[in-house]
């Protein structure tokens, strides 16, 4: 089915979907040295405010702690969307 016949309902749902679970087939292993107080603050408070346009000051942050998984720096760097339970925030405030 060409993507031009999907609902955008169910395009939207499906990346809501990919920002909270990634990709289900390719687990990505997240180092606890990536863990930096920057990216915990910056993680944190997207949480608390619900507003994730912070996620590519996120991925520089990452990226500064040594973070080299092109699966996490795209994610963040990505338009979104990004919400509450987003896999990567996840990782990084250890709610894995």
């Amino acid at each position: 089915m060409a993507t031009t016949n999907v609902p955008a309902e169910w395009r939207t749902q499906a990346n809501l979907l990919r920002d909270i679970f990634g990709n289900p087939f390719r687990p990505v292993t997240f180092s606890p040295s990536w863990r930096t107080g920057t990216a915990v603050a910056l993680a944190s408070g997207m949480y608390e405010s619900r507003d994730f346009s912070a996620m590519p000051i996120l991925a520089d942050a990452l990226q500064d702690a040594g973070c080299d998984r092109a699966e996490v720096l795209e994610h963040c760097q990505r338009d979104g969307p990004h919400v509450r339970g987003c896999w990567v925030a996840d990782l990084v405030l250890g709610r894995e």
